[in-house]
């Protein structure tokens, strides 16, 4: 039996070092022709118009939430409310207050570990603007229930799906349920290009916007029938010309050569996790002393969940003894209840109502690692293991 486990490992062959060391060699580094050509293949891979390649997750989302501050199709006001789900990383809510709009967090299902749609409806009001899906450790949220919930208020849907590429729900990618999505490429998701991230979108005019506030807010690679700000006849000038608040964002071109590599691969790393998660489930499912994630749709199994219940429940911290005893590595869901940290006295947001889920998922949840290989021999482990604890917490 293999012993341990990573909580991530690398997605890279000799295939993706050969594209690295040919841009390095063409001496062209700097965001380039690999980059377009890999949000293009990125677009038709998700099924959407347009993709905005970007140099991480967390700056997609960043663009992603400034795009609706400066859109005059989709724009939202100063001061708008944007609902989140409880449950998420850092810079899912960092985006939102930086754009200058207000946070207001819902507790999260119980099951599914996404946002709960009976919270997001008692929390919508004259000052909401938008609602900002996250699909959790691979699993869709219930992304068709929520267009519906956003279309019939007149709200913006967009989705963090950092953690779910490759995740489906009735045959849509998630990511495209909303006016726009997020994806991260960083080394422990399911595709890897060192850093980077994209934007995905139908909208034409937010690809525009995402362009401009990716490179300094200039008018530079705008087409000329763009949306933010129309070119003159002086094409030097329009090299120069600012007309955005923006930042440098920009990906490097290995990170384009690498990411068309892992693209091709990744039908067959989704594959395996989905195979993996039938081991998890076999296994975990019908636990009495955990419960695990319920999945939504077609999950890509970014990793595997633990909450612990019943006698278990308030033990995480022995468990996470013994497991990293054993080579395992563990890790909390996500962020766990964001709320519970200090950071949150810098953050405009507003939490009625409680957050039992959220809370549960802080004090007894944690998740391991999947991967683009067979780890069912590491699974066995993981439950002899989690055997043993029972046995010595009865003894």
């Amino acid at each position: 039996m293999t012993k341990g486990l990573p909580l991530a490992s690398s997605t890279w062959d000799e295939k993706e070092i050969i594209a690295a060391k040919k841009v390095l060699d063409s001496g062209k580094t700097t965001m380039g022709l690999e980059v377009a050509e890999f949000e293009a293949k990125f677009a038709q891979a998700t099924g959407s118009k347009f993709a905005v390649m970007f140099n991480s997750g967390s700056s997609a989302n960043l663009a992603m939430l400034f795009s609706l501050k400066y859109s005059k199709e989709h724009g939202l006001r100063p001061g708008c409310e944007v609902i989140v789900p409880a449950v998420s990383w850092s810079t899912t809510y960092y985006p939102v207050s930086q754009a200058g709009f207000r946070l207001r967090f819902v507790d999260v299902n119980k099951e599914t570990l996404n946002i709960d749609l009976n919270e997001i409806e008692k929390n919508i009001n004259k000052n909401t603007g938008a609602i900002l899906a996250v699909n959790l450790l691979g699993n869709p949220a219930d992304l068709q229930n929520l267009r519906r919930i956003a279309e019939s208020n007149g709200l913006v849907l967009i989705e963090d799906n950092c953690e779910s590429l490759g995740a489906e729900l009735e045959g849509k990618q998630a990511g495209t349920f909303g006016l726009a999505g997020s994806f991260s490429f960083f080394f422990s998701h399911h595709i890897c290009t060192m850093e980077g991230g994209m934007v995905v979108t139908d909208s034409k005019e937010l690809e525009d916007i995402l362009r401009s506030l990716r490179a300094h807010g200039w008018t530079r690679g705008l087409s000329e029938n763009n949306f933010v700000h129309p070119l003159s006849s002086n094409s030097w000038e329009d090299l120069f010309r600012f007309v955005l608040p923006g930042f440098n964002l920009r990906p490097v071109e290995i990170s384009g050569a690498v990411g068309k590599i892992q693209l091709e691969k990744l039908e067959d790393f989704i594959f395996v996790r989905r195979r993996n998660a039938e081991i998890y489930r076999s296994l975990f499912g019908e636990s009495e002393h955990f419960r695990i994630q319920t999945e939504t749709g077609k999950s890509s199994w970014f990793g595997f969940p633990f909450i612990l219940t019943n006698e278990f429940k308030g033990k995480r911290a022995e468990i996470l003894n013994l497991l990293t005893n054993n080579s395992i590595e563990t890790r909390p869901i996500v962020a766990g209840n964001f709320l519970r940290n200090p950071v949150m006295k810098h953050l405009d947001h507003i939490a009625d109502g409680n957050f039992f889920n959220a809370d549960e998922i802080h004090t007894d949840g944690f998740f391991i690692g999947n991967h683009h290989f067979d780890i069912r021999e590491n699974l066995y482990e993981l439950r002899e293991l989690f055997d043993q604890f029972q046995k010595e917490a009865i003894l």
